[in-house]
């Protein structure tokens, strides 16, 4: 006579109806696995459960990927709907002041960044009344300011967006608030031929708000846009 305890019949006629509901629970399927291997013993290689082993571990890393995946998308779809907004927001001015007072505030609300400076080369002194005016926005810069300051003084290609992390900010950018900028965005800026370059710097007090692992393709986008529109201004 067997020693087995038999099986509950309805519970055994479910199982039979619907075998897809053992399938699909994990932990039943680890657990019935488990006993199999506990029945042939420690001295025998079961080659199916490797197999199954490796192929659990597998599904686990596609899963992972897959939420990596879609966690990703939505950030892109943000990040685009973002800076979309900004751009909006950025060509809703009728005046050039009212456009660099709306990027230290409102658009930089909208991009989530602590600081927004726009550096302008110029051979003109610094102490216009309108640039003294709108100072905690706009800087005016010798020639040559931005290339050395995106490269660091090296002989080395400049691109469009630059994005690093900082122990500081720099004082001719921030003045007061360089002591807490932990990364920037610098988005290089070309009014055209015969114009000197401008630049536009984003701050953050997060360090990991900008670092150069990130993509860069938005930031450039709205360089662009900016370019654009300041080009019409500068005219």
């Amino acid at each position: 006579m067997s020693s087995n305890p038999k099986m509950d019949d309805h519970l055994r006629e479910k199982i039979i109806a619907e075998p897809d509901v053992i399938l699909e629970d994990q932990d039943l399927m680890r657990a019935l696995i488990s006993a199999n291997e506990r029945a042939m013993g420690g001295n025998i290689v079961d080659l199916r459960g490797i197999a199954m082993d490796r192929l659990e571990a597998r599904l686990d890393r596609l899963e992972d990927t897959h939420r990596s995946v879609i966690a990703a998308a939505y950030e892109n779809l943000a990040g685009t709907n973002q800076v979309h907004r900004a751009i909006l927001k950025m060509l809703d001015p009728i005046t050039f002041e009212q456009f660099l007072k709306g990027l230290g505030s409102e658009v930089a609300e909208i991009l989530r960044v602590d600081a927004i400076r726009l550096v302008l080369e110029s051979v003109q002194n610094d102490k216009d009344p309108a640039v003294m005016r709108l100072g905690d926005v706009l800087s005016v810069a010798e020639p040559g300011f931005i290339q050395d300051y995106l490269t660091g003084g090296r002989d080395a290609p400049v691109r469009q967006v630059t994005l690093r992390q900082m122990q500081e900010g720099s004082p001719a950018i921030y003045g007061e608030a360089a002591a807490w900028v932990r990364s920037e965005a610098c988005l290089r800026l070309d009014f055209g031929a015969g114009r000197l370059p401008g630049m536009l710097v984003m701050g953050a007090e997060d360090p990991h708000q900008f670092s150069p692992a990130q993509g860069t393709d938005l930031l450039a986008f709205f360089a662009g846009v900016f370019e654009r529109a300041m080009r019409r201004w500068l005219s």
